[in-house]
């Protein structure tokens, strides 16, 4: 299965992370240095659209979980997109949806990380 990771500029020192495919043992590392390079520019509020992700195994969820503490660590935040009720699944049986704030679009997502504040 095919791979993808493309991320955007939302404005307001926000990133946006496009995922497709599956995010595994092999490609969740590709993930984790697009998160880290947005936070190396001083992008610290970080959303990741999970809409187009097929499949999640421990190792995307652990890159997922290392960007939510890195992006707090520097003042922001990490939020998921995640309409898809598969992926969303995963989230509730492991408990992570406790942790992370998971938003139905990208504009709830930037919404959110602004603080609540429309645009």
């Amino acid at each position: 299965m095919r791979f993808d990771v493309r991320s955007r500029e939302a404005g307001d020192g926000i990133a946006i992370l496009s995922v497709q495919g599956e995010a595994d043992a092999f490609t969740a590392p590709r993930l984790k240095q697009e998160m880290l390079s947005w936070l190396d520019r001083g992008v610290n509020r970080i959303a990741v659209n999970l809409e187009q992700v097929t499949y999640l195994d421990s190792t995307g969820l652990g890159v997922l979980i290392g960007g939510l503490k890195r992006s707090r660590e520097r003042g922001g935040d990490l939020v998921l997109v995640c309409p898809n009720d598969r992926i969303t699944r995963i989230f509730e049986i492991t408990g992570l949806s406790r942790i992370f704030d998971m938003l139905a679009s990208e504009e709830d997502a930037i919404k959110h990380l602004r603080g609540g504040q429309d645009g």
